[in-house]
């Protein structure tokens, strides 16, 4: 079965809108990657102040070959702050998942 990665974004108070926008306008290279199988942009709506971005892979290995690409590089280098923009993250966690169980809705 599949892995997933999420990593957990702090995001400064009343900054959220922003990083959405940069995720908007990411490069979009993870798409293309071997094994990839999905990404997700998570808001949160209570209790939390973490962003979440959700990716699923067909492997570790494959998750590995992205973090190693040029792909991965260029992707992280448009949003980081070498473009002028002040960082809109004040720090992030890496969690890791197998799927276990995946069920898929009808819809």
């Amino acid at each position: 079965m599949s892995v997933v990665k999420i990593n957990a974004i702090e995001v400064s108070e009343g900054r959220g809108g922003e990083l959405e926008a940069r995720f908007a306008a990411r490069a979009g290279e993870v798409e293309s990657m071997p094994g990839f199988e999905g990404f997700e942009l998570l808001r949160p709506t209570e209790g939390e102040n973490r962003y979440f971005v959700y990716t699923r892979w067909e492997s570790e290995e494959a998750f590995k070959a992205w973090v190693k690409s040029d792909a991965f590089k260029k992707g992280h280098r448009q949003a980081s702050a070498d473009r002028g923009e002040a960082p809109v993250a004040h720090g992030s966690k890496l969690l890791a998942f197998e799927v276990v169980q995946k069920v898929e809705g009808s819809n």
